[in-house]
């Protein structure tokens, strides 16, 4: 028992020291370009979802958010 709350302690304190990283000034204008962005086209995705809209019958799914059961 005291073993294991060794071991939690040890991967808790190890995975904690990698949140704490910051962003460096130099290294914003990488974070910044197009290519880096979640939905680097906006014109592109929403082309993307109409299409899968269409051949999957369903809505949602696609954000953080929510789903699509396909019942229009």
């Amino acid at each position: 028992m005291k073993y294991r709350f060794l071991l939690v302690a040890l991967f808790a304190s190890l995975f904690c020291g990698c949140a704490v990283q910051s962003v460096q000034p130099w290294q914003r204008d990488l974070l910044s370009e197009e290519n880096m962005q979640l939905i680097p086209d906006p014109v592109q995705n929403g082309l993307d979802e109409h299409i899968y809209f269409s051949k999957e019958a369903s809505m949602g799914g696609q954000g953080v958010g929510g789903g699509g059961c396909g019942c229009n």
